[in-house]
């Protein structure tokens, strides 16, 4: 079914991209997994091909164009696995809040850096103790004349090895009432002394992306990194979400294409009983149903970028998105891998990856649960 999303513009950038991921991209990705991390060059030359900047602003070496563009790239990565890559978090989870709520100064710093490729982003929410409930976070921010001094640790941070800039999230009022508005955002450079980044953290799947602990012991950060103001950090959080739960459900929805295509042509391909598993009923029903499932998320997601992109409030609906899609995407895996028979359980397939990969999309950017809590809430339910 033709998508009606996109225009011609946004194709045409599709083309491009592609035949830059077909030459830049493709042929490192094993290599990544393998690495436990991308290679900064790739980065530097995404940069140099206008990619990292599609929709941020001109001033500071960007395009200003619509989330569009960034959808379209992240819909590629998805068909090619790249995942290694995390261009989401770089473009459209981290370099907003740059954007909107840092200083200029912040922008010609770190957000041309961004967009060159040469400044990597990253954001460090999560805590040992500390998951989904931001409110309570640990890490302290205290107040030191100019400076900051940011004592605690953060862990299952997305490159956390690599990145260059971290926005932190921390207390800078740890006596607040109610808790959150006691949370700050502060912008830590990687080599600021007491930044300490520890461990790669070894995962059940994504194994290309650089997952690792990171720990602040004395950290002193000068005042002016904080991004916006004192206390606002929970409501910029709150701001910026919705943008990265939209784009979970975009990725999750390209990973589903790939994994149901990649099954069809291994059940035409593959015999038992004398003739092609693709013949037998089972078969037929279960993928049917997979690619119903499949063009009903892509409507619903195509409907949620449009309205995003026309900046309608869509929090309710990007919340359903995000946890319907990752439950798809874990149940169209498990069924395709079981389609596979004993070859999907082999690493030489990738659909045995499709599936370990899958697993932590309903966890992280807020775990499903919580999406359903945030639906409960909104629909009037308390």
């Amino acid at each position: 079914m033709k998508r009606d999303v996109y225009g011609e513009d946004h194709e045409l950038y599709r083309e491009q991209f592609r035949r830059f991921a077909e030459k830049e991209i493709a042929p490192k990705i094993a290599g990544w997994n393998e690495a436990g991390m991308p290679d900064r060059e790739t980065w530097r030359r995404l940069g140099e091909a206008g990619f990292l900047g599609a929709t941020l602003p001109e001033a500071y070496g960007g395009a200003g164009g619509d989330f569009l563009y960034d959808a379209v790239v992240m819909e590629e990565l998805a068909w090619l696995r790249a995942h290694a890559l995390m261009f989401s978090l770089h473009v459209d989870i981290c370099a907003p809040y740059i954007r909107d709520f840092g200083t200029e100064d912040h922008r010609q710093r770190f957000l041309a850096g961004a967009i060159r490729g040469e400044v990597l982003l990253a954001v460090a929410m999560t805590e040992p103790g500390t998951g989904s409930d931001l409110a309570r976070v640990q890490t302290r921010a205290i107040r030191d004349g100019d400076h900051y001094v940011v004592n605690g640790s953060k862990t299952f941070i997305s490159h956390g090895q690599i990145g260059d800039l971290f926005i932190v999230v921390c207390k800078t009022d740890p006596d607040a009432k109610p808790p959150h508005r006691g949370i700050s955002l502060l912008l830590v450079e990687a080599g600021t002394p007491g930044f300490v980044k520890g461990r790669k953290l070894d995962k059940l799947g994504l194994p290309g992306q650089d997952t690792s602990e990171l720990f602040f012991q004395d950290c002193r950060v000068p005042v002016t990194n904080l991004l916006g103001e004192e206390g606002q950090g929970f409501r910029m959080l709150m701001t910026e979400l919705q943008q990265e739960r939209l784009c979970i459900a975009i990725a999750s929805i390209a990973s589903c294409r790939r994994s149901l295509a990649d099954t069809i042509d291994y059940v035409k391909g593959r015999s038992a009983f004398g003739q092609p598993i693709a013949t037998f009923q089972n078969t037929q029903f279960k993928l049917a149903e997979l690619a119903t499932e499949v063009e009903i998320g892509q409507v619903f997601v195509d409907r949620l970028l449009a309205s995003h992109v026309r900046g309608d409030d869509v929090v309710t609906e990007v919340s359903m998105a995000k946890w319907w899609t990752t439950d798809l995407q874990k149940r169209l895996t498990a069924e395709c891998l079981q389609l596979h028979g004993g070859y999907g359980f082999m690493k030489e397939y990738a659909i045995a990856g499709d599936f370990a990969d899958a697993a932590v999309q309903s966890i992280y950017a807020g775990t499903n649960e919580i999406m359903k809590r945030i639906i409960a809430q909104r629909i009037g339910l308390g």
